[in-house]
């Protein structure tokens, strides 16, 4: 037994080496596990560091700015408009806006709630605002307010933290420094709708505007400019603390029209109150130096929203203020229209210069009398005396020897019933009717509609512009067209230069006829528009008088010798036309007017027209390139050389 134990007792002190431990296995093999996982673990760490720091940094670093760098595109500048001189006539003045990132709230809604009880919001602008958020894209700011006072900036900064995503901005806004005086010509912009913004995404920046109206419309491309951009860097909740970079938009660019500002205010303060229009052309190049329809309106309302109010006042006007009458308004030309019929006839060989017709105050056609505007007749008359007295018969037997299709076709070589080239949306092409014309609206051509067009009544419609553009091709020979753009961004066109222009390729001996008899109407005794003379030394001027019906006299009621169309209603008097060119020898401009019913051509239009041609003579705005004086001394510079 005590052996037994000694030997326990000696096993106890053997070396450690010689000792074995059953747990060591396992052990080892748990550390090199540990180990491993250990190893694998920081492995998929470093990997993953290193796709976090090195492969996508980039990423992380765009989303750590995007908390704290707000990046949104500006709109441009919309370029200027100026007439020939450099005067602004269309400019852009800044103005503050608030603006709503919706990206960067949670609670759209509420932040637009929280927004109004601050700035009130009508129902208009509550509109807008659910239109352009469902339409646009998160991204793309939506403006709250435009147009914003500096109590209303203050109260917006000092509610910042409440209003996450919603800023202040800079913007800009379209002004008119003339006013009604070129509405119609200018036109004006408006806040782009759900199709333009379809065409442009553009046009889905806050501040963005499309042209509806004149040269803002048509040239709308060329005004709109490129897109900017600012980055600004912003605390936790929004407030902008500085502004980081920014790169400017490209300015749209600059438009220069033929207009001469202040001709337009002068032949505006010609017209007076009265519904008319009035259009000034260079004879020589086509270009438009006035153009002046009358009432106009104020195109700045229609950038921060014309009221219904003020549009139902605006369409319920029998005036008619929203439409350029220059190219839009269609008239019969009266008596205006005699030197087309006339040039047709001598085209056609059927009648010449020379060749004589009696008038007697009326012309029987069958069962129909067709009179004159003298009751007594003018007797036997050429063609010179015709279109000095404006006689009737004789351009009703013209009309009736030569037929309706020689009159359009030459018609249309003048300018009249077609589509001039001018840069100018809605214009109206009026119209030159024809026998295929009236059949393919299911209707019979009769002769009576031959006769009463020779005098441009029945069918035939014109524009004051086409009427310009008639004279001016008269007088100068040329396919001349009108035009409103002089140049763009300094760099001038080709049109302003009078070669670019053909030939009419009408017999100068024809030409001359027209303008003799023209020139006679208002300088020969018993001419119909002795009021239109000029009276600067040595200057002449040619024109034509005209008074277009706008309802049917009865036969009863002109033979009576009672009837006076000055008596009758507004609405119902004829309209008063007159066209005319200057200086005769060597012309230069061309001037046609009309008055909505101004009853007489002779004492309305006529001495009109004699105002605004002295005052462009005087002016003389084609040989200037710079604005000249209110007149020019000596006028005798505009005559040419004998």
């Amino acid at each position: 037994m005590w052996l037994k134990r000694r030997k326990k007792e000696n096993r106890r002190f053997l070396p450690v080496r010689e000792q074995k431990d059953p747990a060591r296995g396992v052990f080892t093999r748990r550390a090199l596990l540990f180990m491993a996982v250990q190893t694998v673990a920081l492995g998929e760490l470093g990997r993953r560091l290193y796709k976090i720091q090195i492969e996508d940094g980039d990423h992380y670093a765009r989303m750590a700015a995007k908390n704290r760098i707000s990046k949104r595109l500006l709109a441009p500048p919309r370029g200027r408009i100026v007439d020939r001189y450099g005067v602004a006539l269309a400019n852009n003045k800044e103005n503050w806006r608030a603006l709503l990132m919706p990206e960067e709230t949670t609670d759209v809604t509420g932040t637009i709630e929280r927004f109004s009880s601050i700035i009130p919001l009508d129902e208009r602008d509550r509109t807008r605002i659910a239109r352009e958020m469902r339409h646009q894209r998160r991204f793309v700011p939506v403006m709250l307010r435009d147009f914003l006072s500096w109590d209303e900036m203050a109260r917006i900064e000092l509610n910042a933290p409440s209003l996450p995503g919603v800023l202040i901005d800079v913007g800009t806004r379209r002004v008119y420094p003339e006013g009604e005086l070129l509405a119609h010509i200018i036109g004006y912009v408006a806040p782009p709708n759900e199709k333009d913004v379809a065409r442009s995404a553009l046009l889905a920046l806050p501040g963005m505007r499309v042209g509806r109206a004149g040269i803002e419309q048509s040239q709308d491309d060329n005004l709109r400019g490129t897109a900017g951009s600012v980055e600004m860097e912003v605390n936790a909740v929004g407030r902008v603390m500085s502004e980081l970079n920014r790169e400017e938009g490209v300015p749209g660019e600059e438009i220069s029209l033929t207009i001469d500002r202040a001709l337009q205010q002068k032949v505006l303060n010609a017209i007076g109150d009265q519904t008319a229009s009035a259009v000034v052309m260079d004879c020589q190049n086509g270009e438009v130096l006035a153009m002046v329809s009358t009432p106009s309106f104020d195109p700045s309302l229609f950038d921060s929203g014309v009221s219904h109010a003020q549009w139902i006042e605006w369409t319920n006007n029998q005036r008619t203020p929203l439409i350029n009458k220059a190219v839009a308004g269609v008239y019969p030309p009266g008596s205006t229209f005699k030197p087309a019929v006339a040039m047709a006839a001598l085209e056609s060989g059927l009648v010449s210069p020379t060749d004589r017709f009696f008038c007697p105050g009326h012309l029987d056609v069958g069962g129909t009398r067709f009179h004159c505007w003298s009751r007594w007749g003018h007797g036997s008359v050429d063609l010179h005396l015709a279109l000095k007295y404006s006689c009737d018969v004789y351009f009703y037997e013209v009309a009736r020897r030569i037929g309706m299709e020689r009159i359009a076709a030459t018609a249309h070589k003048f300018g009249l019933g077609t589509q001039l080239d001018i840069e100018l949306p809605h214009t109206r092409t009026g119209l030159i009717p024809t026998p295929a014309w009236r059949q393919a609206h299911h209707h019979h051509w009769n002769g009576g509609d031959t006769i009463v067009s020779g005098i441009g009544q029945g069918f035939v419609q014109v524009t004051p512009l086409q009427l310009a553009t008639y004279t001016a091709r008269i007088a100068s020979g040329r396919a001349v067209q009108p035009h409103l753009v002089r140049a763009i961004n300094g760099e001038i066109g080709k049109q302003v230069q009078p070669d670019h222009w053909p030939s009419l390729d009408m017999p100068d001996r024809y030409l001359a006829a027209l303008r003799s008899g023209m020139f006679a109407v208002i300088n020969e005794p018993h001419g119909t528009a002795p009021k239109a003379r000029l009276d600067l030394p040595g200057i002449t001027m040619a024109g034509k008088t005209g008074s277009a019906q706008v309802r049917r006299v009865s036969r009863a009621l002109r033979e009576s010798g009672h009837f006076n169309s000055a008596n009758l209603p507004w609405e119902y008097r004829p309209h008063a036309l007159f066209i005319c060119f200057a200086p005769y020898d060597s012309p230069r401009y061309a001037v046609s007017v009309v008055i909505e019913h101004g009853n007489a051509g002779a004492d309305a239009a006529a001495p009109l027209a004699r105002i605004i041609m002295r005052d462009t003579l005087l002016r003389d705005p084609v040989t200037h390139t710079t604005p000249p004086p209110e007149s020019v001394a000596d006028a005798s510079s505009l005559v040419s050389d004998p």
